[in-house]
């Protein structure tokens, strides 16, 4: 062998071949990556933008139809009974005969006179109230249930089926998703004592005064939807009397739904239509 032989490095076939074998697996799984990365970033967008663009549409399409059947009901072209079922002034035991209401509210001076209440249970999915909070500049359907596919991912706050209607003594429980499907309660952290949320019902409007917060409990924790909402979690937070509540309830922390923040309210006044 000549002496310039010795310094030249000799390229078997089978060397190509392996190091093509590699380029093209290494080629192969960056787009596996890219694929999967792309079909993520398009779940994400799907589940933070496009369901809550839908839901909301949907929602706000909604109250709109709500307050036209109202407002047909209110000059006579609507069917049903227009009219409210009344009874006499609320009490803390819900008795329709009572003379005078005790001190179930906030303020004497705002407490309602009288109990409208709705002509009918609502049927399971139905939208039958607007709920608005000022602070949050929230206006949602309210619907009965909390079922995701018909309630809840439409865009709607759902009424805990069992509790109480709006107007009524004792609890009128309400859920909402924190983030997509229109996240109508997204923002709940934000309000604060004294807040006013209100429910339009086609009798009346009912306005209750955020009362206390609780920020954290166990999805499980059932005592914050009671006729008399208490939290056996955390027994510090609840009422101890009856009266007349609502309760709004969300997942915690965001995106996800290992816990649930409550919020609770007293009625202060009724409006009716």
């Amino acid at each position: 062998m000549p002496a310039w032989w010795s310094g030249v490095r000799v390229v078997r076939h089978s060397d190509r071949r392996r190091r093509a074998r590699r380029r093209r697996v290494l080629w192969g799984g960056a787009e596996v990556l890219v694929t999967v990365g792309v079909l993520l970033m398009l779940l994400v967008v799907h589940q933070l933008w496009w369901t809550n663009r839908e839901a909301r549409r949907g929602a706000e399409r909604q109250v709109e139809a709500l307050e036209r059947e109202w407002g047909h009901e209110g000059d006579g072209a609507g069917g049903g009974d227009p009219s409210p079922a009344v009874s006499g002034s609320p009490t803390a035991s819900g008795s329709p005969t009572d003379p005078a209401p005790t001190t179930p509210y906030a303020s004497p001076s705002r407490a309602p006179q009288r109990s409208y209440t709705p002509v009918g249970l609502p049927r399971r999915s139905q939208a039958y109230a607007v709920l608005t909070i000022p602070r949050l500049g929230l206006r949602v359907p309210v619907a009965e249930g909390v079922s995701k596919a018909d309630v809840l991912n439409k865009g709607y706050v759902g009424h805990y089926r069992g509790t109480g209607q709006p107007g009524q003594a004792g609890n009128f429980a309400l859920a909402g998703h924190r983030n997509t499907h229109g996240e109508p309660f997204r923002y709940l952290p934000r309000l604060r004592r004294g807040d006013d949320i209100e429910v339009e019902t086609r009798t009346a409007t009912y306005t209750y005064d955020v009362d206390q917060i609780l920020p954290q409990t166990s999805a499980t924790d059932s005592g914050v939807i009671r006729p008399v909402p208490r939290s056996l979690v955390r027994p510090a937070y609840g009422y101890s009397e009856p009266g007349y509540y609502i309760t709004l309830t969300t997942c915690t922390p965001e995106f996800t739904s290992r816990y649930r923040m409550v919020v609770w309210g007293k009625l202060v006044s009724m409006r009716p239509r």
